[in-house]
């Protein structure tokens, strides 16, 4: 017993000592520096790694007491969705432009509604049903999913019920992200009911692979702000600072792209389906709000458009998922068609 005591006093203060050496806040300015300085190229393969590896975590969650759509509601978003709150914080903490932000938004939710489970259905198809023994366990994960669009659809309505007067102040970001923070908590505790209803606890390796997933995170950040300001310097090509909106919020998407397709080809629709969902709300209200929180928000006229046809999709997925539990073949080709239209047109900002 006393050589396990002074074991663990040794270790405590060894642990003590690393925490007191290195100066964080010189490594923090320097890992800044280094990603600002990184080229274009370099950039873009950190955030292609982070994000893959966020993916490959991803898995290990639901062996440690998480269910399918909690995964997809609270744990992915975190992971694909990263990248969004990144930009937003960058940008709103350097007095970026609102509007790019707002198209940032915009572009990621209606790509995560059409084009990323259009596909999906067209290629594997998206059925909430016959993929578990437990047909009352899948009967809930159904539910859960219709919850999750519903919210969806709240919270772009209330978006666009602040910004009616044309502007997003800090009061508002405050109400965005307190609407978001509330329907995370309201997730926790409905995975720790299922949890005690199933006589099942939630592992601590998951420890082990939020660190693993906050490191990514991180590499997301880095990248995204370095990639944020070369971009601002004027970029190469055809690459302009007016693009960066809408490159931002297609290229924040890989990541969504990932999960949607690989869990649709694993037959696990109720996690395909809830991730897109899921990444949504991080964008609308929680990114948002962020900007918002630091500097207002004017809002041009075609929020409103994109606030509409984000919920005319969130309606239709409601009418497949509430009436067939799936997402039609002939339906997928359609929404993926339609961001093609969508892009063309110059709908989405």
């Amino acid at each position: 017993m006393d050589n396990i005591l002074d074991y663990c006093a040794r270790l405590l203060s060894g642990l003590m000592a690393l925490l007191a050496t290195p100066n964080y806040t010189a490594i923090f300015k320097s890992v800044l520096a280094a990603g600002s300085h990184a080229g274009p190229w370099q950039l873009l393969g950190l955030f292609l790694v982070s994000s893959m590896v966020m993916v490959w975590r991803l898995n290990a969650f639901e062996k440690r007491g998480f269910e399918g759509t909690a995964i997809g509601t609270m744990v992915m978003p975190y992971c694909s969705g990263f990248s969004n709150l990144a930009f937003a914080y960058v940008m709103g903490t350097t007095g970026g432009d609102a509007a790019m932000v707002l198209e940032n938004c915009i572009v990621n939710n209606v790509t995560n509604l059409t084009i990323l489970l259009g596909i999906p259905a067209l290629l594997w198809g998206l059925t909430l049903k016959g993929t578990k023994e437990d047909r009352s366990e899948e009967k809930l994960d159904y539910l859960s999913l219709l919850l999750t669009l519903i919210a969806m659809v709240f919270f772009t309505a209330v978006t666009w019920a602040l910004g009616r007067d044309g502007v997003l102040n800090q009061g508002d970001g405050l109400v965005l992200m307190g609407l978001f923070l509330f329907w995370q908590v309201f997730q926790v505790f409905d995975v720790m009911k299922t949890n005690v209803q199933k006589h099942r606890a939630v592992s601590l390796w998951v420890v082990v692979d939020i660190l693993l997933v906050g490191g990514a995170a991180w590499g997301t950040y880095v990248s995204i702000e370095g990639l944020v300001a070369w971009v601002s310097a004027g970029g190469g090509g055809i690459i302009s600072t007016s693009q960066i909106g809408i490159l931002s919020g297609l290229l924040m998407v890989v990541p969504n792209g990932l999960l949607a397709f690989y869990y649709a080809a694993v037959d696990r629709s109720d996690i395909a389906y809830s991730s897109q969902i899921g990444d949504g709300h991080i964008c609308i209200p929680m990114c948002i709000g962020i900007f918002a929180f630091f500097s207002p928000i004017r809002i041009p006229d075609s929020f409103e458009t994109g606030a509409f046809t984000i919920m005319a999709a969130c309606a239709v997925h409601f009418f497949f998922v509430g009436a067939m539990k799936r997402l039609p073949r002939g339906a997928g080709a359609v929404l993926a068609a339609s961001y093609g239209y969508f892009i063309y047109k110059g709908i989405l900002m």
